[in-house]
């Protein structure tokens, strides 16, 4: 069939048809930028363990999840070694968050730019484990792991190198180079700090020593080994004389409760403040510490994951994204302080001072 169109309606014919023809390419590109901020991706969380931090950790990524964004926790069975079936991970995860997972924006992959992939976000040893050798390439978080539980876990995992997928892993314990500037504000005028390690603290102590030489004045480490958590008089006898402070690390002398003690009944014999990077040091008779706590590294890790995601295609010589836990706090002992004759500043300026770029 066909319409005659008046002249004088030509032009605004042509115009008409311009604008219909025009009007998918905007439909499209209102549809590609729709839900475009990485907090709305999707996120699965696999829990290992039912530690308080970790329970903690996970309410805090709840919380924070965007309306439109899915959220999925899938809880590891015992041990943490394998990941529940598949469909009782769905069944689960669906029970967990019903209201935000019927909710979700529907989206086409072809439209989703990276930076709003799904992240899938492992929390603590046992989930990281699991996520490692979990098949699929959407970009992977692991966090509330220390130091020597991530290098444990790069070295028995090949898979954590696979080329097909992103990896970042989030530290829960400050660098070396923030507990120096820690101890620096507590103490301006000294500089020797005296350690104690065993043979698996080695990429602890190797981290340290870099951070103490990177230091402008450079700190004297003085490092001594005890062979186990449990034996380390002779340690002790050999390196408090030689030091300003102790510092406890996160290894497992800082993991044992006897062996943690031990490092501040010789530090209070001597006079000598301990550090860590721990609350729990420092109410046992520690001097100071920073730390963050599980809420602070939930909202690190989600950032961390917008950073992975948006990181591009992943390759064969891609490494994992390490970031440690940047301290958003300092505990300080005030008892300790008076018993040894210190005065240290507030809570907050320390925080204030550590947090300040370098």
């Amino acid at each position: 069939m066909f319409f005659a169109v008046k002249p004088t309606l030509q032009p605004l014919f042509g115009r008409l048809c311009q604008a219909a023809r025009a009007m998918p390419v905007v439909l499209v590109l209102g549809v590609a930028g729709f839900g475009g901020s990485a907090s709305a991706a999707g996120l699965t969380v696999l829990m290992g363990d039912d530690a308080a931090a970790s329970s903690e950790f996970v309410q805090q990524l709840r919380a924070d999840q965007e309306p439109g964004g899915k959220f999925e926790l899938v809880r590891l069975a015992p041990g943490g070694a394998d990941a529940q079936p598949q469909q009782q991970q769905t069944a689960e995860a669906a029970s967990t968050d019903t209201e935000r997972a019927a909710n979700a924006g529907v989206r086409t992959r072809s439209l989703r730019s990276a930076a709003d992939a799904p992240i899938t976000m492992a929390v603590g040893p046992a989930a990281a484990r699991a996520a490692v050798e979990r098949p699929g390439q959407e970009p992977l978080v692991l966090a509330m792991l220390s130091r020597l539980e991530y290098e444990s876990l790069k070295a028995a995992s090949p898979a954590l190198r696979r080329s097909d997928r992103r990896v970042g892993v989030l530290l829960r314990d400050p660098a070396m180079a923030d507990q120096l500037a820690l101890i620096n504000a507590v103490l301006p005028q000294k500089r020797r700090i005296g350690v104690i390690a065993t043979s698996e603290s080695e990429p602890l102590v190797r981290e340290l020593q870099r951070a103490a030489q990177g230091a402008n004045p450079a700190w004297d480490v003085r490092v001594e080994y005890a062979p186990d958590a449990t034996s380390l008089a002779t340690a002790l006898r050999q390196v408090v004389p030689l030091s300003d402070a102790l510092m406890v690390l996160p290894d497992l002398i800082g993991d044992n409760q006897a062996a943690t003690l031990s490092v501040l009944r010789a530090g209070a014999s001597a006079g000598l403040p301990v550090f860590g990077a721990s609350e729990g040091l420092v109410r046992s008779g520690g001097l100071a510490a920073a730390v963050s706590t599980p809420s602070q590294l939930a909202q690190q890790a989600r950032l961390l994951g917008q950073k992975v995601a948006s990181a591009g295609t992943a390759s064969s010589n891609n490494a994992p994204l390490v970031e440690a836990a940047t301290p958003a706090t300092v505990r300080v002992n005030a008892t300790v302080a008076r018993g040894l004759g210190l005065r240290v500043p507030e809570e907050r300026e320390l925080t204030e001072r550590i947090a300040a770029p370098r």
